[in-house]
């Protein structure tokens, strides 16, 4: 005869329950997956005061100032060693033939590689900032790269677009641009 306890009934259950849980919980997570968009703290606020030296020969620093006064423009964190920045490369181009005033910050980077990147990805900027220690990545409120944020005329962000900007977004992006005229 056994007199060994004898598990109860819902202890036997139990492990089955947890599961169906667990896959339940990842089906819905599937499903409705999370916005990617982040409400940016910054989004709102004037940018800071900054000035960066040039980061290539060919194209100015970048400051604040540059970014006051007449049109909105996009602002975008980039880098040679970046490889969505690349990517991104066609659809900033694409904004600038469309009349967008793009503007660069390179971040932790070398004069040479961003020359190359440049050459190999086209530069569509009109301004390129080195920011050698992500002091004003940091700032304005970016984590990575790329990163834009549309700025409009009187300095401050009106909105912040976190990672490569896609073929099919660059209409958004024109129409927060737009916004930002008004």
């Amino acid at each position: 005869m056994n007199d060994a306890p004898q598990p109860s009934r819902m202890a036997l259950w139990l492990p089955l329950g947890i599961f169906t849980g667990f896959i339940a919980l990842v089906m819905v997570g599937l499903y409705r997956p999370a916005s990617r968009e982040v409400k940016s703290a910054m989004v709102g606020k004037p940018l800071p005061a900054f000035a960066l030296k040039q980061a290539v020969p060919d194209r100015p620093g970048l400051a604040r100032t540059d970014l006051i006064g007449g049109k909105p423009r996009l602002l975008n964190i980039f880098a040679s060693w970046c490889v969505p920045c690349a990517a991104e490369a066609p659809q900033l181009e694409a904004l600038r033939r469309q009349g967008v005033e793009v503007d660069g910050v390179a971040i932790r980077d070398k004069a040479e590689d961003l020359k190359g990147f440049l050459a190999r990805n086209g530069n569509p900027y009109a301004r390129i900032g080195a920011d050698e220690v992500s002091a004003i990545q940091f700032a304005i409120g970016s984590s990575g790269v790329p990163e834009s944020f549309v700025v409009d005329a009187r300095g401050t962000i009106r909105y912040q677009h976190i990672g490569d900007i896609a073929a099919d977004q660059v209409p958004m992006i024109l129409a927060k641009i737009r916004e930002a005229a008004q």
